[in-house]
């Protein structure tokens, strides 16, 4: 099967959606240097296209799990940016009450089911959700993005193996913005990484992860293999962050890893204006249009710093009451 790809109306959600994910992050890259964060953020900036492309296909019935750079995924997927925001500053009033952070989003009602600071955790993970949905046989699917990093964990091999075996409603999105935290990925990673996959009798796509159809396109089929009962399948999206792996590492490393050419020449790809650009040559929307969805967003994004600072600070004792509900407590 092969899509035609998305109507104007979802090219320009999509727009929408990737350009908020890019102003929150700039304003909490913004937060961190001016001291009002209290703790460190992992930022998706420039990796846009692939939360927004996927997540254009998915319901609140199915499920994604993120990584430590998860901002993006959780708010593609539909979750609140004020609740978010207020996690990322430590605020009882945020989505996990203040108590995961920037690593741990989660809202179990848009189907998130959390961001993980242990690299490749998410992917076993998404596999129950998987199983979960399989049995629950109403067409669901569940989505497990991880970075390349994560391509040389063990669960992944683990994770292919049983949903392929068991023809899991799962699609596995591997984010390649070319570094493991600090490391060039040629320098970790041997051979190709969805090379990982072909093995398992999965259909596997290698695509532009910075061109937000292709992208789209790339998931539609994926997603419709899931839900069909065709089992799993493996996108690796070839992408790049413009921020560094986290945004204390300017006050860490003695020298930099990366080359500021390097960074410049990516700056061309932006998913955002090239999917702006897009949007204008094909006459889905002009110039005034994106103005406007620019605006939007940054209204949303300054709404969303207000909310999480007006917020109490999430302390020590919320802790047993958290637990004891969890638990099955009132």
């Amino acid at each position: 099967m092969t899509s035609n790809g998305p109507s104007a109306d979802q090219t320009r959600a999509m727009y929408e959606r990737m350009v908020l994910i890019r102003k929150m992050e700039e304003r909490m890259s913004a937060d961190f240097h001016a001291g009002k964060l209290p703790g460190g953020v992992h930022l998706c900036i420039g990796q846009e296209a692939t939360a927004a492309g996927v997540c254009a296909h998915l319901t609140d019935d199915d499920k994604i799990a993120s990584t430590h750079r998860g901002h993006g995924h959780f708010l593609a997927k539909g979750g609140d940016p004020n609740s978010m925001m207020a996690e990322v500053y430590g605020k009882e009033t945020g989505i996990c009450k203040g108590m995961g952070g920037s690593m741990h989003v989660a809202d179990f009602s848009k189907g998130i089911i959390g961001a993980n600071g242990i690299v490749g955790a998410g992917m076993a993970i998404t596999a129950g959700a998987a199983f979960a949905a399989k049995l629950d046989g109403a067409g669901k699917v569940a989505v497990c993005f991880f970075g390349d990093g994560a391509s040389n964990q063990g669960v992944l091999m683990e994770t292919l193996n049983v949903s392929s075996l068991w023809k899991l409603p799962m699609v596995f999105v591997c984010e390649n913005n070319g570094y493991s935290e600090f490391s060039p990925s040629a320098t970790v990673t041997s051979g190709e990484i969805a090379d990982r996959a072909r093995p398992f009798g999965m259909p596997v796509s290698v695509i532009d992860g910075n061109d937000a159809t292709a992208v789209w396109i790339a998931a539609a089929e994926a997603i419709a293999h899931a839900r069909s009962g065709g089992g799993p399948s493996f996108i690796e999206a070839k992408t790049y962050r413009i921020h560094g792996h986290f945004e204390a590492e300017v006050h860490m490393l003695s020298s930099p890893y990366r080359e500021d050419k390097e960074i410049e020449e990516w700056r061309v790809l932006d998913p955002i204006k090239r999917l702006a650009a897009h949007m204008v040559e094909s006459g889905i929307c002009d110039e005034a249009a994106i103005t406007e969805m620019d605006a939007d967003a940054d209204a949303r994004v300054e709404g969303a710093a207000k909310f999480a600072e007006a917020g109490t600070a999430a302390g020590p004792g919320l802790a047993p009451s958290l637990m004891f509900a969890s638990a099955g407590g009132a």
